[in-house]
């Protein structure tokens, strides 16, 4: 039973990719260009087990949080980087595995998930320890904890998202660690967190095919969206174009498509034939949208007013997590290894740095 559960949190880690089926047809972009290589691309292997990252507020640091080996290794760590060098300039171990991370506005917390444990876990960043840690009683019908996947600040309060079905939003005091409230009844695996300035409404993507639109005064789900209408799918991570009202959400079903959508409505402004995607982050200072497809090892660059695709980087085997520096002027991915039979990886992850404006 225990390597069942192992699996599925893998599995959930990894990228929640499901086998549903979509009847929609997608917007078709344009052909590619060539995948560039190495051409403004700084890349580093740096450990097993990487997932999410953050810089902090003053720029000079680049967190990534990482869950190590799942096969032999008790615990995690969590890597303090230079983020123009890419080397090493701290190291925390931490006794609990981790994955997802947000960081407070003074750069002084460090927050990460730990999903096989059900729990959070709040970092002092100038000496690396953990100074509180906050584990939800939630069990799936297997006595196994709810996992704890993404994590996202706003005004002082912590969401985070809970992996089961249904599935549940803890809100959590980020100053005390205290768990304040569940929004439940959240769907099946609530997967991506997105707060909006413009709408002053927090969403959640989930594994049933929903957004969520969530009034985080209330903590109360206002309405549920499903923009796939009857069709199955996996709605994953998003991200918002503030000036034109577009979410854009990336779905990792069968139908491997990029979802368009008006973030007053729900309505669906355009369906992107981009293949699997996981990451997705808007920059408006290059009016670029950015796709991991952690399948077939790329990241993609698209025009964010015609969709078409203006680069790709071939980052492979696995793109995972994105990153956009503050100017809007550098990309991080996490690239992730394959696991074998026994649950050990083929190598250790690396982390990718690249120059979008040379």
């Amino acid at each position: 039973m225990k390597i069942k559960h192992t699996l599925l949190a893998l599995a959930v880690a990894a990228s929640l990719a499901s086998c549903a089926a979509h009847k929609a047809q997608p917007t078709q972009t344009a052909a590619a260009p060539a995948a560039e290589k190495n051409q403004n691309v700084q890349q580093r292997e740096l450990a097993n087990g990487l997932y999410e990252m953050v810089i902090n507020p003053a720029g000079d640091a680049l967190y990534v949080a990482s869950a190590l080996s799942f096969k032999d290794v008790q615990g995690g760590a969590v890597y303090k980087l230079d983020p123009r060098t890419l080397k090493t300039i701290g190291e925390a171990h931490t006794d609990l595995k981790n994955f997802g991370a947000a960081i407070s506005p003074d750069g002084s917390t460090l927050y990460v998930t730990n999903s096989l444990d059900g729990g959070i876990s709040a970092l002092d960043t100038a000496t690396g320890k953990v100074k509180t840690r906050t584990l939800f009683k939630e069990r799936n019908k297997e006595g196994f904890p709810y996992g704890a996947r993404e994590i996202l600040l706003h005004d002082g309060l912590l969401y985070v998202g809970g992996v089961a079905d249904p599935a549940v939003i803890w809100v959590v005091d980020a100053n005390t660690m205290k768990l304040k409230k569940r929004i439940d009844n959240a769907g099946k695996w609530v997967t991506g967190l997105h707060y909006s300035e413009q709408t002053q409404r927090l969403y959640a993507a989930n594994g049933g095919g929903e957004i969520l639109v969530i009034n985080p005064k209330t903590q109360r789900i206002e309405k549920r969206w499903a923009p796939l209408g009857v069709d199955n799918a996996l709605l994953l991570n998003m991200a918002e174009d503030p000036e034109t009202g577009r979410l854009f959400v990336t779905d990792n079903s069968k139908a491997k498509t990029t979802l368009v959508l008006d973030i007053h409505t729900g309505n669906v402004i355009k369906q992107l034939d981009t293949g699997d995607t996981l990451g997705v982050k808007f920059n408006p200072k290059r009016n670029e949208i950015y796709l991991s497809q952690r399948e077939s090892g790329k990241v993609r660059v698209l025009d964010a007013t015609r969709y078409t695709v203006k680069k790709q980087f071939d980052l492979p085997p696995h793109p995972n997590s994105l990153l956009l520096s503050a100017d809007g002027q550098t990309l991080y991915v996490t690239v992730k290894q394959g696991f074998n039979k026994d649950h050990s990886t083929t190598g250790p992850d690396s982390i990718v740095r690249i120059a979008l404006n040379q």
